[in-house]
């Protein structure tokens, strides 16, 4: 069997090409006599924009040496998908991916769904795609807005798909919304996944030593990063970026590949993130962790909030009317047993359903 996964492969973002090494893997161990691609399919739009990023730079927050590893760490990237992603041929059209003859195509995860977003294109609602089965497997819709008119081949699209999953409630809602029943809920594919300990110079030395770690808290008011750093003096811990460098951060750690970057939430001794697999990886580690939710990034916070509800910790979030929390925080523990007990249910779940529906023709 041919299987194809659509997703956001080709974007410049951790949790992004995790998410989709995850689900390959996942897939090669679970149907090993089938071909798995991920189909080389790119919004040209939406990878400009991201990519773009990288080449910003902020006076305030960053050094001249940071700014030149950030720049580096597209090349990490690309030599990452180049070296553990199966990706076929670049294609440019709904009809070149239907001329590779694939099986099945799997669609997700990643906010592949937010129809609202630069990043969004019929395909990735199945869209004129022509093969025997086609799966959503944890889409995010990100934050669009169910008040709205729903786009015609957001209906169309959905109606074409021959199993369909979410990762997220509002995703639950809109499938809801267009089709009349429940999607099943899964995993995000890296809490499918069990990502090996990766053994370098550069893992070897942070093991040595007892850090913070910080990813993509964007906005972060003056307040907040005062008790981060008077927490740290008094915990004796460094305070490091996954991937990233701020003005107040003990050292210069940004240019690395993916899987340095898991290693670098498996050691840290506290995380405080804003991003969604930054919540993920801290779950998966079973680290003490906060999520700082950048106000004016909906799409972020939704997706937060959902999984946060789901693990039934949605109290870990920081946000302005709780900022005098964080210190009783910093000292409270998560109850993992439990977290690992909901996650054990989803993951049986989500497993469940990869099976069905591709053993549907398998």
């Amino acid at each position: 069997m041919k299987i194809g996964i659509i997703t956001h492969h080709y974007i410049k973002n951790f949790g992004a090409f995790l998410q989709v090494y995850a689900l390959q893997e996942y897939l090669k161990s679970a149907f090993p006599n089938s071909e798995i691609f991920i189909i080389n399919y790119i919004v040209r739009k939406h990878k400009i924009i991201n990519i773009g990023g990288y080449f910003r730079i902020s006076l305030k927050n960053e050094r001249l040496r940071s700014y030149f590893e950030k720049i580096k760490l597209i090349s990490s990237f690309k030599n990452a998908e180049r070296k553990y992603l199966n990706l076929t041929k670049r294609v440019y059209s709904i009809e070149e991916i239907n001329n590779q003859n694939f099986d099945c195509i799997i669609i997700g995860s990643d906010e592949v769904w937010h129809y609202e977003s630069d990043a969004i294109d019929p395909v990735k609602f199945s869209l004129g795609l022509k093969a025997k089965n086609i799966i959503s497997y944890a889409p995010s819709s990100g934050s669009i807005n169910l008040s709205h008119p729903i786009p015609d081949f957001v209906r169309e699209g959905l109606s074409n798909f021959s199993f369909i999953s979410v990762r997220d409630e509002l995703s639950e809602k809109l499938v809801e919304k267009v089709l009349g029943f429940k999607a099943v809920r899964v995993l995000d594919p890296t809490l499918m996944y069990k990502f090996p300990i990766i053994e370098d110079d550069f893992t070897k030395r942070i093991k040595k030593e007892n850090y913070f770690l910080m990813y993509h808290c964007v906005g972060m008011p003056k307040e907040l990063i005062e008790k981060i750093k008077s927490y740290c003096k008094r915990e004796n811990l460094k305070i490091y970026g996954a991937g990233e460098y701020a003005a107040y951060y003990s050292d210069i750690t940004v240019n690395m590949s993916p899987f340095q970057w898991v290693e670098m939430f498996r050691n840290a001794k506290f995380i405080l993130s804003g991003t969604f697999h930054g919540a993920v990886f801290s779950i998966i580690m079973n680290k003490n962790f906060l999520m700082y939710l950048t106000p004016n990034n909906k799409s972020r916070s939704t997706k937060v909030r959902s999984l946060l509800k789901q693990f039934d910790i949605a109290e870990r979030i920081i946000e302005e009317r709780n900022y005098f929390k964080i210190e009783k925080l910093f000292n409270s523990k998560i109850n993992y047993e439990k977290v690992n007990g909901i996650r054990k249910i989803m993951e049986n779940n989500s497993e469940q359903f990869i099976r069905n529906a591709i053993g549907m023709i398998n």
